[in-house]
């Protein structure tokens, strides 16, 4: 199991189609099993229908409502700022799911 997991952890995460491409913001309590959904199109929507499928950038936070205002903040913010949000940890655009295990 994944060690960032253990216990009870909420996050917050950003995936995207590639490099500079389209992004989608959403919170778990999850980022295994989310980001499983969001490569294997489970979910029948923006993700699926844009190939957002590389996670880019994810937070954790103690409690869900931390995770969700989290999201709902980044999902109010322009393209510039989440640009540089994931520029800052993750200037290669590296697809971070492999580094979860």
């Amino acid at each position: 199991m994944l060690s960032l997991e253990r216990g009870v952890s909420f996050f917050t995460y950003i995936v995207a189609s590639q490099r500079n491409g389209t992004l989608f913001t959403g919170s778990t309590d999850s980022i295994v099993s989310r980001t499983i959904k969001h490569r294997e199109k489970t979910f029948k929507g923006f993700t699926a229908k844009y190939g957002c499928a590389r996670l880019v950038w994810y937070e954790r936070h103690p409690t869900r409502h931390a995770a969700f205002v989290r999201e709902r903040q980044i999902k109010k913010w322009n393209r510039v700022w989440k640009l540089e949000l994931i520029e800052q940890t993750n200037p290669g655009w590296r697809d971070l799911f492999d580094d979860l295990f």
